[in-house]
C-alpha cells in the first residue's frame, strides 16, 4: 500500500491507496520542518490512524512545507521512521505537490496560498524555477499569516473600520494584550495570525476586508508571479485555503495585474492521488 501526505504548517491530507484500489483518507496537524524538530513531528505524527497502518505501508510519498532543503527532508524522514520503520519513503516540497496537481504534465505557474505563500515554474515535469520564501516574518505574501499579520496590526493601531473592531472586542473578545501573547510567546504564531481569516473572509463584502485581500494578492503577484519568465503567457494555478474561498478575489486581483488564472483547489491531495495511481 502507499501512503501520500500533502502537508502545510496548520494541516495535513493523507490518502492511503490500497491494494484493492480502494482510497482511506484522514486529515489532521500540519508539520514544517523549519518550526519543528523531527521529534516534534514524531509526536503528533502518532494519530491512530498511522498508527493502524504500521504494518502494511510499503511506500511513503510526502510533500510538504518547509520541505526544500536535504536537511529538513531527512527530518521529516526520521519523524515517519518512528512509525513506519520498514517503508520505503521519499519526502519533497508542497511546491512539487502544487505543481503535479494543478499542471499535471503541461507547463504553467503553481502557487501555493495557505498559511503561507510560495510559487514555482514548472515545465510539464520538472520545477525549472522558483521565488525566495523567506517564511512568515520576512514574505509569505498572499499567504493567512502575511494577511491575518496585517489585520491584526490594524487593530492594535485602530486603522480598521470601527464597526469590524467592536465586532471582534465583541465576539472574540479580542485585546491588543490577548494579540501579543499569541504572538510573541505562543507556538505557531503564523498559525494564529492566520486564523483570523476566516474572520476576514465572512466579512469581505466589508470594503475594507476585500481590500485586504486584494492588496496582498496584489503583493503576491509583484514578489512571485512577476518574476517568472513570460508570466503572462502561462496558466497560473493556485492551490491553498486562502486561494480557494477567496478565488472572487483573486481573479480580480489577477486580472487586474494581466495574470491568466486557471485552477484553483483548496488541497493537492486529489490531484497527487491520481498522480500516483497511475504510477502504480
Amino acid at each position: 500500500m502507499i501512503l501520500i501526505a500533502d502537508s502545510g504548517s496548520s494541516k495535513t491530507d493523507w490518502r492511503v491507496i490500497h491494494e484493492n484500489g480502494k482510497i482511506s483518507q484522514y486529515r489532521g496537524v500540519g508539520f514544517n520542518p523549519y518550526y519543528q524538530t523531527s521529534e516534534e513531528m514524531a509526536i503528533n505524527m502518532r494519530h491512530e490512524f498511522l498508527i493502524n497502518l504500521e504494518s502494511e505501508i510499503e511506500e511513503i510519498y510526502y510533500y510538504g512545507a518547509g520541505c526544500s532543503v536535504d536537511s529538513r527532508k531527512k527530518e521529516v524522514e526520521n519523524a515517519l521512521r518512528t512509525i513506519f520503520s520498514k517503508a520505503k519513503i521519499h519526502v519533497d516540497h508542497d511546491l512539487s505537490a502544487a505543481a503535479k496537481a494543478t499542471c499535471g504534465h503541461q507547463a504553467g505557474i503553481a502557487c501555493i496560498l495557505g498559511t503561507g505563500s510560495n510559487s514555482c515554474d514548472y515545465d510539464g515535469s520538472e520545477i525549472i524555477d522558483t521565488r525566495p520564501a523567506p517564511g512568515y516574518i520576512l514574505g509569505d505574501q498572499g499567504g493567512g499569516g502575511y494577511i491575518g499579520r496585517k489585520f491584526l496590526m490594524d487593530f492594535i493601531n485602530d486603522e480598521m473600520p470601527v464597526q469590524i473592531k467592536e465586532e471582534l472586542v465583541d465576539k472574540l473578545k479580542l485585546t491588543a494584550t490577548t494579540i501579543q501573547e499569541h504572538v510573541y510567546r505562543q507556538p505557531f504564531p503564523n498559525r494564529y495570525m492566520a486564523s483570523f481569516c476566516r474572520f476576514i473572509t465572512e466579512h469581505k463584502s466589508d470594503p475594507y476586508c476585500y481590500m485586504l485581500y486584494y492588496n496582498s494578492f496584489v503583493d503576491f503577484f509583484k514578489v512571485h508571479v512577476m518574476k517568472y519568465k513570460n508570466y503572462r503567457d502561462k496558466p497560473v494555478n493556485f492551490v491553498g485555503s486562502i486561494a480557494y474561498y477567496n478565488s472572487d478575489i483573486l481573479r480580480k486581483a489577477a486580472l487586474d495585474s494581466q495574470i491568466k488564472t486557471n485552477l484553483i483547489i483548496e488541497s493537492p491531495i486529489s490531484g497527487l492521488t491520481l498522480y500516483h495511481q497511475e504510477k502504480l
